[in-house]
């Protein structure tokens, strides 16, 4: 791999960096609310084969509204260029986005704003989506980063290849809750202090929240050298988000919707996204990428197996009468029915076009995940702490039960998977699923009747831990057990942050999983990974 732009060449001039990551405390806070000019770097989002969205964020000194100049050309040096008004105004929180339009497919493009005191933003690099007949287009896709828990080394790498030309971020891209929670004061990162110190909870609390992320030096360079398409998980929220409420929402934090609507307008505010729910895009004649929405639109409440199985009674019993009855009622929902007709028209759509593939980028594991028992003479030898111990029986109790470990994924949700997994067949679609949320990465033959339905790469975390940090057993060993109880599971890492790198052909996908060294330093240092492919037309993960 190369770097197709020197990191030199793209000064960060105007925006924070490292330095700011650093500053301690209310010095830091105090910059972020008082910052002038661009602060936060230049971003792009949502190609199309003519159109790219541009954004960047300005505050003028008097801290008013202002209007921008964006400024977008095929060459570095803008001798021939476009341009086109963007507002930043203090209702947005002073961020900017503009659609240019009348553009190339196919084509890389540099871009930069100029504010009326003749200020310049860094000079960011994107790129438009292709049209026709297309050999190969490369995706990289993320989740779950959280800042204190580590450095985002997986964003340095990505942003350095020369063989992606799509960044897909699956959600968790900030974590609500208050400094000192998840990570604990004794596993935060030095330097890598979240704002506002609190949970965040109100609109101020959100817009603090990115405003401190994407102080981060990597992800402002994922930004501004690559487009990306974006969704928000439940952490842009709260834990476990839905329709109508969260874990993580307590009575005394104040009104959910209220709380939901200023996590959604400080997420499109920061990020170089248009606003809509859900959308498609289109790979050429090599794919159509459909970006939906599962988390706040129409979601059904998780059901806690945790809670429904209690201190007393038969925990199998219980989660036997769980699996039959409530968990596959079949109004329980993700999307809600408008959002799956979409979808469902929409493969059937992309198929009929002749695209290769229909990838369906979204949040949650949609393979079918379980737990095998586990003797309770194993788990009393394992000598856990009294919660982790309880926590693994529970699991164990699942996989006697023929449930899963969680019901916040799909398996959550299996009629509303069933229905998904069953248009794809009916359409003889190629089904290609990413997804992000576990933390850990997972490789899964997806099924329905019986019948091949297509493959999921399930991606590990940027820096947030994974199972290994709560079931307190060697990582190989907790792969192999879920893998011996998950027919459909292929592949399984408990230990890993990195990203996944996915490449499109005609005729196979195939999926990288990069193991980054470490994420308690800074560092590009990466550990042997995996790769796996799937080859148009079998549906199935390639032996």
């Amino acid at each position: 791999m190369t770097i197709i732009i020197d990191r030199r060449s793209l000064v960060l001039a105007g925006s924070f960096g490292i330095g700011a990551l650093a500053m301690g405390g209310a010095a830091r806070a105090q910059a972020l609310l008082t910052a002038r000019g661009f602060t936060h770097n230049v971003a792009s989002g949502e190609p199309g084969p003519d159109s790219i969205l541009l954004w960047t964020r300005y505050v003028p000194a008097d801290g008013g509204d202002v209007q921008l100049t964006a400024e977008l050309s095929e060459t570095p040096d803008f001798r021939k260029k476009t341009s086109g008004g963007a507002g930043a105004s203090r209702a947005d929180d002073h961020t900017a986005r503009v659609v240019v339009g009348g553009l190339q497919p196919g084509r890389t493009y540099y871009y930069r704003f100029i504010a009326p005191d003749g200020a310049v933003s860094p000079v960011g690099r994107t790129r438009t989506l292709p049209a026709g007949p297309v050999e190969r287009f490369g995706l990289g896709v993320f989740s779950c980063a959280n800042l204190p828990y580590g450095w985002f080394n997986a964003y340095a790498h990505a942003a350095a290849r020369d063989d992606i030309d799509l960044m897909v971020h699956l959600g968790d891209y900030i974590y609500e809750y208050q400094r000192g929670y998840y990570p604990g004061a004794d596993q935060a990162i030095a330097g890598r202090l979240i704002e506002p110190a609190g949970e965040a909870i109100r609109l101020a609390d959100y817009r603090l929240r990115y405003s401190s992320y994407r102080t981060d030096p990597d992800l402002q360079r994922l930004h501004q050298m690559f487009p990306m398409i974006v969704q928000h998980d439940d952490h842009e929220t709260a834990n476990d988000a839905w329709a109508h409420g969260a874990e993580n929402h307590q009575p005394d934090e104040g009104d959910y919707e209220e709380r939901k609507r200023a996590s959604m307008k400080a997420w499109n505010e920061w990020l170089p996204v248009s606003g809509k729910p859900w959308s498609s895009f289109e790979i050429g004649d090599l794919a159509t990428i459909f970006r939906p929405e599962t988390r706040l639109t129409a979601r059904s409440e998780r059901l806690d197996p945790v809670a429904i199985i209690g201190t007393s009674g038969d925990p199998v019993a219980k989660l036997k009468a769980l699996r039959d009855g409530p968990l596959a009622d079949p109004k329980r929902t993700l999307m809600g029915p408008e959002q799956e007709q979409w979808l469902q028209d929409g493969i059937a759509r992309s198929k009929r076009r002749g695209a290769k593939w229909q990838v369906l980028a979204q949040q949650v594991v949609m393979g079918q995940m379980r737990l095998p028992e586990l003797p309770a003479a194993f788990v009393a030898s394992l000598k856990l702490p009294p919660e982790q111990a309880a926590f693994l029986n529970v699991l164990s109790a699942a996989g006697k039960a023929g449930t899963a470990p969680d019901f916040d994924s799909w398996d959550g949700f299996p009629a509303a998977r069933a229905r998904l997994l069953g248009a794809a067949q009916a359409a003889d679609a190629d089904l290609v699923v990413l997804s992000g949320d576990s933390h850990n990465g997972w490789a899964f033959d997806l099924a329905s009747q019986g019948k091949p339905a297509g493959v999921e790469f399930g991606g590990h975390s940027v820096s947030s831990p994974g199972i290994e940090a709560y079931l307190a057993l060697p990582p190989q060993l907790t792969a192999q057990f879920i893998m011996r109880a998950s027919p459909e599971l292929k592949w399984a890492d408990t230990s890993s942050r990195g990203y996944m790198a996915v490449q499109l052909t005609p005729e196979r996908v195939t999926g990288e999983w990069v193991f980054m060294d470490t994420v308690k330093a800074r560092s590009l240092a990466i550990r042997p990974g995996k790769t796996m492919s799937v080859e148009r037309g079998r549906r199935i993960f390639s032996a």
